[in-house]
C-alpha cells in the first residue's frame, strides 16, 4: 500500500511541555551518539498528542533528534502504526484481515465499519468520532478475528458485537477491552483442559486487559493531563517542578539536520565549536554533545539509598530470585551495598532513580522488572509462594 502524507498539514507542530518532558527522558535512555533511536517513541506521543502524524510533527521529531527530515519520514512510512492522515477524534479502528482473522468472520466485520462509519478505509465519519482501516497480522490469532481499537485489543469479536462497541464508545463509554466472548485470555473456548493451578490468584481481567482498565488511558488522546505521563528510570514525573537556578536543559539537537554529505548529529557528534568528534562525552557538555546543563539535571532528585558494608550475619539473601536479576547483577548490588529483599523493598522513587542509574551495564533495571514489586512480594508471602506467581507474572 501507498503512504503518502496528507495533502492538508497544519502550520506547525511543538509538544505539550509536558509531553516534551517525556519525550527528554526517552532520548535520555540512549548513549550518546544514538539519539536517533528515540525515534519510534517520539513520533508516536507525536501522534497521540495530536490524534495523526503531521508532517510538521515529523520534522519537529527530527530537528530535536538531529535528524534529516527523509530519515524521519522514513520510519514514519514505513510503519503501519503512524496514522498520516486525520482519524475518529473517539476512536480509529483496525480491522485484523488475515489469515485467521479472514476465515473466523474479518470481512463481516469491514462491512461494519463500512456501513457505520465510511464506505472506505482512512475516511472520517459523518460525525467525525471514527475512521477505520484494515490491516496485517496483530498477533491474536486465537482469538479471531479481532480488531485494535485505539491502544488495546478487541478479540472474538461478531459483527454485533462490533456494532455493540461503535456504540458503546460514540456514547462516551470505553469497554473493557480483550475478549468479548467471555473467555479470560485465550484458553480453549470450553475451558482450560490443563494447568488449571494458575486459574487462582488472577486478577479480573487478563494482563493485557486489566493494565489498561487501571491506567484508564485507552482510546484517549494524551495531552499531557489526563493521565500521568511518567519517566520511571528518571525516578520522577515527567512534570516536575524545577527549584529556582536548575539551568534549562537545551533542546538535543536542535536545528541539526543533516548537512550536504548526509552525516546527521548521531553520526558525528557535535561539540559547542560544530566540528565533529569521536564518540563520547564532550568536556563540559551534555550527552548530547552540547555545551550547557548535563542531561543528567533530569534526574537530579535521585537519592542514594541506605546501603550495608555487608550482609547481616554473613548472609545475604538470594537476589537472584528476583526475575532479572542474574549473577553478574547480583554481583553488582553486592558492590554496592544491597544483599537483602528488605532494601530493594524499601526503596523510593527517588532511591530507585539512583540504583537504576547506577547499575553499570543495567541501567533501568530496577524499573524495568519491578524489582521493588517483587521484593515487597516475596517479604509478603513467603519464597515458595513468589515463586509460584511469578510464573505468570502476578506481581
Amino acid at each position: 500500500m501507498l503512504r503518502r502524507l496528507h495533502a492538508h498539514q497544519p502550520e506547525s507542530f511543538a509538544f505539550t511541555p509536558a509531553n516534551l518532558e517525556w519525550a527528554k527522558g526517552q532520548i535520555s535512555k540512549y548513549p550518546e551518539g544514538r539519539q536517533a533511536s528515540a525515534i519510534i517513541p517520539l513520533l508516536w506521543r507525536a501522534q497521540e498528542q495530536e490524534g495523526w502524524l503531521t508532517r510538521p510533527a515529523i520534522e519537529h521529531v527530527a530537528n530535536m533528534l538531529g535528524m534529516a527530515y527523509i530519515r524521519a519520514l522514513e520510519v514514519a512510512t514505513f510503519y503501519f502504526m503512524f496514522q498520516l492522515q486525520p482519524v475518529g477524534s473517539v476512536a480509529h479502528i483496525q480491522i485484523c484481515g488475515t489469515t485467521s482473522c479472514m476465515i473466523c468472520g474479518a470481512e463481516d466485520l469491514i462491512a461494519v465499519c463500512k456501513e457505520l462509519i465510511a464506505p472506505k478505509a482512512h475516511v472520517l465519519s459523518a460525525d467525525g468520532k471514527f475512521s477505520w482501516e484494515e490491516v496485517e497480522c496483530m498477533g491474536a490469532c486465537t482469538n479471531a478475528p479481532m480488531a485494535q481499537i485505539g491502544k488495546d485489543y478487541y478479540e472474538d469479536l461478531t459483527p454485533a458485537k462490533l456494532r455493540d462497541l461503535i456504540a458503546r464508545f460514540s456514547k462516551g463509554e470505553v469497554p473493557v477491552p480483550g475478549p468479548q466472548n467471555g473467555r479470560y485470555s485465550s484458553e480453549p473456548l470450553g475451558g482450560l483442559t490443563s494447568l488449571k493451578e494458575f486459574e487462582s490468584g488472577r486478577t479480573q481481567f487478563n494482563g493485557s486487559a486489566q493494565r489498561a482498565v487501571d491506567i484508564g488511558d485507552t482510546v484517549k488522546r494524551i495531552d499531557g493531563t489526563e493521565v500521568p505521563l511518567l519517566t520511571p528510570w528518571l525516578g520522577k514525573p515527567a512534570t516536575p517542578k524545577p527549584a529556582k537556578g536548575t539551568p534549562v536543559e537545551p533542546k538535543p539537537g536542535k536545528a541539526a539536520v543533516a548537512d550536504a554529505t548526509g552525516v546527521t548529529v548521531q553520526e558525528a557528534p557535535v561539540v559547542a565549536t560544530g566540528k565533529p568528534v569521536k564518540p563520547g562525552r564532550a568536556k563540559g557538555g551534555t550527552a548530547m554533545g552540547e555545551p550547557g546543563a548535563p542531561l543528567a539535571a533530569a534526574v537530579a532528585a535521585m537519592k542514594k539509598p541506605k546501603v550495608l558494608k555487608a550482609a547481616r550475619k554473613g548472609k545475604a539473601d538470594d537476589l537472584k530470585a528476583i526475575e532479572g536479576v542474574g549473577p553478574k547483577l547480583e554481583a553488582l548490588l553486592h558492590s554496592l551495598g544491597f544483599f537483602h529483599f528488605d532494601q530493594i523493598a524499601n526503596w523510593t522513587a527517588e532511591e530507585i532513580a539512583w540504583v537504576d542509574e547506577n547499575l553499570t551495564g543495567f541501567k533501568g533495571r530496577v524499573t524495568r522488572d519491578k524489582w521493588v514489586a517483587q521484593a515487597k512480594l516475596i517479604l509478603e508471602v513467603g519464597m515458595e509462594e513468589f515463586l509460584r506467581r511469578a510464573k505468570t507474572n502476578d506481581y
